[in-house]
């Protein structure tokens, strides 16, 4: 009935700019249904090349977590070729109040295209078939919130970029867990979530699946294939570290 496809998996500032992994950010497709998540730089180009194409002519939304530019740098393209170039008023966009205000990442010219733009905060939200929540802001450098999407049979949490905090595994209790991790080991000065910080999470909530992306240089360098068969052996459970391209059915 759906899928998830990873247009992008680059976390951190040097994966991102040498593009060691692409940084296009997450479809979501539920029924007649398509989202995207956080479009950074090559969204446009990574959707048009994938296979089969995802044509983003035929997005329903554009969701930003928050306004970083490697989740946020293709969003006004998107916004154009959703709205075709901005001719057919169609379609929402959900961000954080800074993204839109003066210093955002929101064209002023782009913000009336949408059929709707949306301020993301905590609540719930519906977006065609797609019903979803912001269940707690998380703690990072700008205003940031995970997302929890919530269908008949399965709940499929996303956590963003943030510092570890005790609430954040009770915020994104679901069936499939998305974890953006950063590092390989915990770095107190940094708000992103560490590989330790990820299995304890993980272990908290126990999903059904859990999908680990946004990676940044020490999780690269450790062989993401490695750290992955050290993780399924060590929780038990089905841990995936995403790659560029993956999809996801459900």
């Amino acid at each position: 009935m759906g899928f998830v496809k990873f247009l992008g998996t680059a976390g951190a500032r040097f994966v991102m700019i040498r593009q060691l992994r692409s940084s296009g950010g997450v479809w979501l497709n539920y029924k007649n249904t398509n989202l995207l998540i956080d479009p950074g730089p090559a969204a446009l180009l990574r959707a048009l090349r994938a296979r089969p194409k995802l044509n983003p002519e035929k997005l329903s939304g554009v969701i930003l977590t928050h306004k970083h530019i490697d989740h946020s740098n293709d969003v006004n393209i998107i916004v154009e070729a959703m709205t075709e170039g901005g001719f057919k008023k169609r379609g929402m966009l959900f961000a954080p109040r800074d993204c839109w205000r003066k210093g955002g990442v929101i064209f002023d010219y782009i913000k009336d295209l949408p059929q709707r733009g949306v301020f993301l905060k905590k609540g719930e939200f519906q977006v065609g078939d797609i019903h979803f929540e912001v269940p707690c802001r998380l703690d990072h450098q700008v205003e940031t919130y995970g997302l929890k999407f919530v269908f008949p049979h399965l709940s499929i949490g996303l956590v963003s970029d943030t510092a570890y905090f005790k609430r954040l595994a009770d915020c994104f209790r679901s069936d499939i867990l998305i974890i953006n991790v950063v590092f390989r080991e915990k770095r107190e000065e940094i708000k992103h979530l560490s590989l330790p910080e990820a299995k304890d999470i993980i272990l908290k909530v126990r999903p059904k699946k859990a999908i680990l992306t946004h990676f940044g240089m020490t999780i690269l360098r450790a062989k993401p294939h490695i750290l992955e068969e050290n993780l399924r052996k060590e929780t038990k459970l089905d841990i995936s570290f995403a790659y560029d391209g993956m999809k996801i059915e459900f």
